[in-house]
């Protein structure tokens, strides 16, 4: 009975700390953002500056994918990382070339409307992380006006998991 009594205890000891867990920490729970490339017509490899580009998301009520609306103001970029809304299929942006106020405080830049579709897929990657949503199906409306400053986009990838490659080409 003495060699029970500790085996037992053993056990029940035993039993105790492998049922615990160690904390959770994510450090792969992030919503990716959609890149954006810029690249110039005339030389569809070369990449091309937008001077003064402002990027303004149209029609949300919420943070996008659990951000704030993307701080593109004014900025020389030749690409640009935005977020999308994860409650709807689709998220319009408006892309501003030589973006500047008049005295007035209205925009003067060359203003383009884009739209993108996709499907949203919800992924679970663990319990401290929770899920995380990718996009699938990317597509886009190019809204026309009389100068378009964007020529011409193309969908390099209809699949957004990372924000590590350019998902879509907006050719000026």
């Amino acid at each position: 009975m003495k060699k029970v009594i500790p085996i037992v205890l053993l056990l029940l000891l035993f039993c105790f700390f492998s049922a615990c867990e160690k904390d959770d920490i994510c450090v792969d729970g992030d919503t990716p953002l959609l890149v954006i490339g810029f690249f110039d017509i005339e030389d569809n490899e070369l990449e091309k500056d937008v001077s003064a580009l402002r990027i303004r998301a149209l029609n949300v009520t919420e943070p996008l994918n659990g951000e704030e609306a993307p701080d593109i103001d004014r900025t020389a970029r030749d690409s640009v990382g935005i977020p999308l809304q994860i409650t709807t299929n689709s998220t319009a942006f408006e892309f501003i070339i030589d973006s500047a106020d008049d005295e007035d405080g209205n925009e003067t830049g060359n203003i383009d409307t884009l739209t993108l579709n996709y499907t949203v897929l919800e992924k679970f990657i663990s319990r401290a992380c929770g899920f995380v949503a990718n996009y699938d199906d990317l597509s886009f409306n190019l809204t026309a006006d009389s100068d378009n400053w964007i020529q011409n986009v193309i969908i390099e990838d209809t699949l957004i998991e990372n924000s590590s490659n350019i998902h879509v080409k907006i050719f000026h």
